[in-house]
């Protein structure tokens, strides 16, 4: 039996006060396991990226609770849970939170060097997942020299480089071509998923949806449908 990676438990979630107040997500339960791709749909503005957000470590809820790995991640405390994530989770975020003073290169080599490799060793592990994005002639650049394609395609580079054992991807391809955004999907599957890796992804691209191993569908904050087995 698969191993459960992530278990989300009764999420609640709110935004604002009074009469703006809005419930984003409401009584969300579902566990994702290591060794399957799960992607989560559904329309703009349903809860998505708040529940990304929320069983990522990153956005705390207002109610329920979030198991990683049987680790229960909002009973950590602020630095536990830094060294938990930084252990465990990579995240592909929708607006890359490159860093602009830094070359494509060094952004990717990041998480290595904050997992104490040696820069030399950061460097040279960064420029392998740079050829692997197709973007090893773009590594001297700055990120505002990059088109967003290319900039999105450095955030996935630099989430995988350190092959954690969850990652977690936001719209991976939206600012991607149909033939790149396949290619960088179908290496994720083939060649970062694994019987010890949990891959989440939240996608609107009907192209990449046959790479799934199950498809969550939101709505209005709420877990609507389940669809079981869309790729084998």
């Amino acid at each position: 039996m698969a191993h459960v990676a992530i278990s989300a438990q009764r999420i609640e979630k709110w935004f604002g006060e009074g009469e703006a107040r809005t419930h984003a997500l409401r009584d969300v339960s579902f566990d994702a396991y290591f060794g399957e791709m799960l992607f989560i749909v559904g329309p703009s503005g349903s809860g998505k990226t708040t529940l990304l957000s929320v069983i990522s470590g990153i956005l705390r809820p207002d109610g329920g609770r979030v198991l990683m790995d049987g680790v229960d991640v909002w009973n950590l405390d602020d630095d536990e849970l830094a060294a938990f994530r930084l252990a465990k989770v990579g995240f592909v975020f929708q607006d890359y939170h490159l860093f602009p003073r830094l070359t494509t290169l060094e952004n990717v080599a990041i998480p290595l060097v904050l997992r104490r490799y040696r820069w030399d060793e950061a460097l040279s592990e960064a420029r392998k997942y740079l050829r692997i994005v197709g973007l090893e002639n773009r590594a001297q650049l700055h990120p505002v020299k990059l088109s967003g394609g290319e900039q999105q395609r450095v955030a996935i580079a630099r989430a995988i480089v350190s092959q954690p054992d969850i990652l977690i991807l936001d719209e991976p391809t939206a600012s991607l071509d149909g033939e790149t955004g396949r290619t960088i999907m179908s290496f994720i599957r083939k060649e970062i998923l694994s019987e010890r890796r949990c891959i989440v992804i939240v996608t609107h691209d009907a192209r990449i949806l046959d790479m799934a191993s199950r498809i969550l569908d939101m709505e209005d904050g709420r877990l609507k449908a389940i669809e079981i087995g869309a790729a084998q």
